[in-house]
């Protein structure tokens, strides 16, 4: 969830806050792959993913594009609109009640000694990790994934050496929107979600990316597991309903150490 927000916001510097929305409509796909055509959401997750691409290509050549010279008040808006919309059509096509997709993974454990281990997460959290490399090493050793890096760090650079910015632009962004729908399928078995759900998995991305470091994907991969880890900890001793006062802060006390989050850069 936190490395396509931090990969969108590292290209282009646009705070996607319609990113949580996103990540509900991967739910709400996987959920229908589930019901209608039966496919297990652990199977359905690149389908997710493609047709979330599909959705930030759209939205970052129909909408983003036109302002991505506007000042940020002007995205910030934006992005809040695409939200809203995002969050009451799907309010007005699933209804207001919670759903969860049904897998046989979800009702695994192991014993291992005195632990048991939920299948669905371990699941969850390897694929994740394997997309998160598959992504590194196309950043790193792919053409097009150099040019995206070039965009990043010199806009101008990037068009003196013919790179098509537009086209590089829209491809970051449905990345990092394909990224999201492939977290939401998989954590839609585990997960409770409903329309709002997309405000809080969108605060809690950018809670991971300032940690991490915006614009850092090896920060958004560290973030993502000192969150999960601290707010494991605040249910464990606190309560459930406190568990993001642990993780906040932890937010709190990185950026009096660390302005800029563990892994992110200095601006002059």
């Amino acid at each position: 969830m936190a490395v396509g927000l931090t990969l969108i916001f590292g290209v282009m510097r646009v705070v996607n806050f319609a990113h949580g929305d996103m990540m509900v409509w991967g739910m709400y796909l996987a959920f229908v792959l589930a019901t209608r055509a039966g496919l297990d959401p652990y199977l359905a997750f690149p389908v997710c993913a493609v047709a979330l691409f599909a959705l930030g290509v759209v939205v970052q050549r129909g909408l983003v594009d036109p302002i991505i010279e506007a000042p940020h008040e002007m995205q910030i808006l934006l992005m809040l609109g695409v939200a809203l919309v995002l969050e009451n059509t799907a309010l007005l096509i699933f209804g207001p009640e919670p759903a969860r997709v049904r897998s046989p993974l979800a009702r695994l454990a192991w014993e291992v000694g005195p632990l048991y281990v939920d299948v669905a997460r371990l699941v969850t959290f390897a694929v994740a990790v394997v997309l998160t490399l598959a992504l590194s090493l196309f950043l790193y050793r792919t053409d097009l994934g150099r040019l995206i890096r070039a965009s990043a760090d010199n806009h101008y650079g990037a068009l003196v050496i013919g790179a098509d910015v537009r086209r590089i632009y829209a491809t970051a962004f449905g990345i990092g929107a394909a990224c999201v729908g492939a977290a939401g399928a998989l954590v839609s078995p585990i997960l409770p979600f409903q329309p709002p759900t997309g405000l809080s998995l969108s605060v809690t991305s950018f809670n991971i990316v300032i940690i991490g470091g915006m614009g850092s994907l090896v920060g958004a991969f560290i973030g993502g597991l000192l969150v999960s880890v601290a707010e494991s900890l605040g249910a464990v001793f606190l309560r459930p309903s406190l568990k993001e006062l642990f993780s906040f802060s932890l937010l709190i006390v990185i950026l009096l150490f660390r302005p800029a989050g563990l892994f992110g850069k200095r601006t002059p």
